[in-house]
């Protein structure tokens, strides 16, 4: 008997930061950037009151909350889409624009998604190189070929937290060739506080060539429900509606992620209680010897070859105390770990159990 035969794609398999260890849950997880607070108790609140309207489906294009949307942010409702995280967005990106034969530019430890759909969808990835963990404007530029399609920007970027200021920012916009298209990746933009470092829709909302994508996966505490969107040109958006999935956004995600995005109070609180711990955790990082940078993020890239134990010596001795952290290895970042800035009680355990192992 002949079954379907499938298309070979050639891509690598995304690997969800750890939830198990040997069997059994750990009861704290610092390896996926989730939100430190959790969603705010309106967006709770909002989420539990659907009840019985899960029996419907979806406003299948979310024109409440792109409402809400534009007028949180001052834009068009018209150059707005929604997906299901902003990663089906990236994915929709892909299909839309990339052919066989295609190349994609990402910097060399960008979140390994784009390189996933790139090459789903036939593109060849080329990788720019990062000086200190940080793109390189240059080294991009030097990348691009007559082929090129895409660049992929996380501006911070993950996992290594570094960004890029807005003047190198416009800088590549303008040295790019204008068809080739640049997709901002704003997901971590809410904890940066530099006068110097502007948002992707902060730069770009009025740019036909440029995509920006936004997630409530992260700040906003709703990883679980799925929800990112897009602001990018009317023409552009016009296409990707074309191609969206119907009811790719659930009315739980859509209820929670209105308010969310409008409890101002909860995300200050959220900010500055990052920004406190992370003082809090560089200072005992610092002190024990591990090299790592003052996080503008929610999150700490440690490298560990300037101590006497190794990535996966302190990963398994962590895990051992009921601490998951995120391994460097699908990255390609050697001897390091990613480890998420989590609630109080979290993160003064984590410090705990480092200090304990490092005897200081």
């Amino acid at each position: 008997m002949k079954l379907p035969k499938p298309r070979k794609i050639i891509a690598e398999k995304y690997v969800a930061g750890l939830s198990l260890f040997k069997s059994r849950r750990s009861p704290i997880k610092l390896s996926a950037n989730e939100s430190a607070l959790g969603p705010s108790p309106k967006a709770v609140k909002s989420y539990s009151s659907i009840g019985k309207g899960f029996v419907r489906y979806p406003d299948s294009d979310g024109t409440f909350f792109r409402k809400v949307l534009a007028k949180k942010f001052r834009l068009k409702k018209d150059r707005i889409i929604l997906g299901s995280g902003s990663d089906q967005i990236f994915e929709l990106v892909c299909k839309l624009f990339l052919n066989k034969g295609d190349e994609v530019i990402v910097p060399e430890y960008s979140f390994i998604i784009y390189r996933i759909y790139s090459r789903m969808f036939g593109a060849k990835v080329r990788y720019a190189k990062e000086e200190n963990f940080k793109p390189s404007v240059q080294s991009i530029l030097d990348k691009v070929s007559r082929k090129t399609k895409i660049v992929f920007l996380a501006n911070p970027n993950n996992p290594t937290g570094t960004y890029l200021d807005k003047f190198e920012i416009l800088k590549l916009r303008k040295k790019l060739r204008s068809d080739i298209l640049l997709v901002i990746d704003d997901a971590y933009y809410e904890y940066i506080n530099d006068q110097n470092y502007s948002s992707g829709i902060q730069l770009f909302s009025k740019s036909k060539n440029v995509i920006v994508t936004r997630t409530f996966s992260k700040i906003y505490g709703l990883a679980g429900l799925r929800i990112g969107w897009a602001y990018g040109s009317k023409e552009i958006i016009k296409k990707l509606y074309e191609i969206k999935p119907p009811f790719n956004v659930s009315r739980p995600a859509l209820f929670a992620a209105t308010q969310a995005i409008q409890d101002s109070k909860w995300l200050n609180k959220a900010i500055n209680h990052n920004n406190f711990w992370a003082e809090k955790i560089f200072e005992t990082l610092d002190e024990i010897g591990i090299a790592t940078n003052k996080t503008n993020v929610n999150f700490f890239l440690l490298n560990f070859d300037f101590v006497n134990q190794s990535a996966n010596q302190v990963f398994n001795k962590l895990a051992n105390s009921g601490i998951l952290v995120r391994q460097m290895d699908v990255y390609n970042i050697k001897n390091s770990l990613r480890v998420t800035i989590g609630n109080s009680e979290e993160n003064k355990k984590f410090i705990s159990v480092l200090r304990k192992i490092f005897n200081v």
